[in-house]
C-alpha cells in the first residue's frame, strides 16, 4: 500500500512539474451534480498507479465548489487492493469540463472531461499531454453502440483506441 501510495504521489509531482498546456477540446459543461456518484473504469491507458488493477471504481461527491474523490482498485478475483482519496477543484471558466485533482497535496493533475452521454451513462476522461485517458460508465459494461461512438471519436482527440487497457469486471463481487 505505501509503495502504491508512493507511486500516486511521483507521478503526480512528475506530471505537475513537467506539464505544458496542449490544446484539447472539451465538452462545453459538465453539472457536477450529475456527474456525482459511481463510476466504473471501462478501459484506461496504462499508468503506473493503476498497475495491477484489473477492475477500478471512482465515486464522486458533489460539494459546494469541490469534489471529494474515492478510487478503487480491484484484483482479478473482486478483492479490493487500494483505495486512494481525494479532492478536485473546477479550473476557472471551464464551465465544469476541466478540473485539477490532488491525492497528495500541493500535487495536483488535470481531469478533463473530453466527451459526455447526454444522460451521463458514459464520460471520457483526459489530459492536454494525452499521457492518461479513461473511459468511464455508470454499469461495470458499456453498450456496444456506445463503445464504437467512443473508439470512433479517440483519434479526433489525439488518442489512440490500440492503446487502451479493457477493464474486466468479470470476476469482482458486488461491494
Amino acid at each position: 500500500m505505501l509503495q502504491r501510495l508512493l507511486l500516486i504521489i511521483g507521478t503526480i509531482f512528475i506530471s505537475g512539474c513537467s506539464h505544458t498546456t496542449v490544446h484539447l477540446d472539451t465538452v462545453s459543461s459538465v453539472d457536477l451534480n450529475r456527474y456525482a456518484g459511481k463510476w466504473y473504469e471501462i478501459a484506461r491507458y496504462e499508468n503506473t498507479f493503476e498497475r495491477g488493477c484489473v477492475g477500478a471504481t471512482a465515486d464522486y461527491t458533489s460539494l459546494d465548489g469541490s469534489i471529494d474523490v474515492t478510487n478503487r482498485c480491484y484484483d482479478s478475483l473482486g478483492k479490493m487492493t487500494g483505495e486512494a482519496k481525494g479532492s478536485a477543484k473546477v479550473v476557472p471558466e471551464s464551465a465544469n469540463s476541466k478540473l485539477k485533482v490532488s491525492f497528495f497535496w500541493p500535487f495536483y493533475g488535470d481531469y478533463w472531461v473530453i466527451k459526455l452521454a447526454d444522460d451521463y451513462r458514459y464520460s471520457v476522461v483526459g489530459d492536454p499531454s494525452r499521457k492518461y485517458l479513461w473511459i468511464l460508465a455508470r454499469t461495470p459494461k458499456l453498450n456496444e453502440s456506445d463503445r464504437q461512438a467512443i473508439l470512433t471519436e479517440l483519434p479526433k482527440f489525439g488518442y489512440d483506441a490500440d492503446k487502451l487497457y479493457w477493464t474486466s469486471y468479470s470476476g469482482l463481487t458486488k461491494e
